[in-house]
């Protein structure tokens, strides 16, 4: 009796089993057939929010199905994060990251597992980061700015999107190279680091394309360096550091899309291929080059490999820059 209570129960079990998985198989198949939620961890105005806006309208238009993008700023962007990993890995929660995704590991105590949690779908966009001042700064160039820096010791500060984030860790590595001494101040997002810099609260910028180079072009910042190899066509009257006699501090910001593990293959592949074909249309890429962001697009296999260098890029950054974890 017992014995046939037992298969009656791995029976039930087993069919339970093959229900589910071609119920998910179907849900797959049939992907998408309702709105899609891109959780942007930052702050509305900001670089992420721009690219999730841009590619989210692509998205919805191809897919023929909503496209929400939903702010959850907050916690150094872990808020959101952690969001999208609890979601259901159907491909309806999505996650548009930056490089805090990959340096939180490094600063603080997460209660999810960035490299195991998620799926890279596609690195979108890259950005060279820029060096800028407030006018009420005395410096006129970046030889002028360290020599300013170096002879007042913590009386500047640089605002950022929040620590570990592009603007955090280019500072720091700005810093380093330098020996010189400016204060941190970490803000709810890109936007609200903007409107402090405009405001006076802060003096010093490591910040992108996207956020710098309007405010230049309207006389309220000075820009003085880009972090890139050679001249970005962002900020083409701008010098590199190597041009300045700063080797080595090339940093690039980056935002790419990432779905929760266990997300089906089919749906991250329609992902996929439903960003790269925005990115393909002209009109796409120059609303993101015009917003300073080169457009990347590469596959799953290459974004995963990259946010595996980069999480060791920024725990050395971390390290080598002394930075506390939170």
């Amino acid at each position: 009796m017992q014995r046939r209570s037992l298969i009656k129960t791995a029976s039930v079990v087993a069919l339970t089993a093959l229900s589910l998985h071609g119920t998910v198989a179907a849900q797959s198949q049939a992907y998408p057939n309702r709105l899609i939620r891109i959780v942007v961890p930052y702050a509305a105005g900001g670089p992420v929010d721009v690219v999730a806006r841009v590619i989210g309208e692509r998205l919805e238009s191809y897919f023929q199905q909503r496209v929400l993008v939903d702010n959850r700023a907050g916690g150094n962007a872990a808020i959101g994060t952690e969001f999208v990993a609890r979601s259901m890995p159907d491909g309806y929660t999505l996650l548009m990251g930056a490089p805090a995704h990959t340096a939180n590991p490094s600063l603080m105590k997460l209660s999810f597992d960035t490299a195991k949690d998620f799926i890279p779908i596609s690195n979108i966009i890259e950005q060279p980061m820029v060096i800028a001042v407030h006018p009420s700064m005395q410096s006129k160039n970046l030889r002028e700015l360290i020599e300013e820096l170096r002879a007042n010791p913590d009386k500047y500060n640089f605002g950022t999107s929040g620590a570990g984030g592009p603007q955090h860790l280019m500072g720091e590595l700005f810093k380093s190279a330098t020996s010189t001494r400016i204060v941190h101040i970490p803000y709810k997002g890109a936007a609200p680091a903007a409107q402090a810099l405009l405001a006076g609260e802060t003096q010093v910028s490591f910040g992108t394309p996207t956020n710098t180079m309007p405010l230049v072009r309207a006389g309220k910042l000075r820009a003085l360096a880009v972090s890139a190899p050679n001249r970005s066509q962002f900020a083409p009257d701008v010098p590199t550091l190597v041009e300045l006699g700063i080797p080595g501090v090339n940093y690039f910001s980056w935002t790419g899309l990432f779905a929760p593990s266990g997300t089906p293959t089919d749906v991250v592949v329609k992902l996929h291929e439903g960003i790269k074909r925005a990115l393909a249309e002209p009109e796409t890429a120059d609303k993101l080059i015009k917003a300073g962001m080169q457009p990347v697009g590469n596959s799953p296999q290459e974004f995963a490999r990259f946010i595996e260098l980069d999480i060791a890029r920024s725990a050395k950054i971390v390290k080598d820059t002394g930075l506390t974890p939170q």
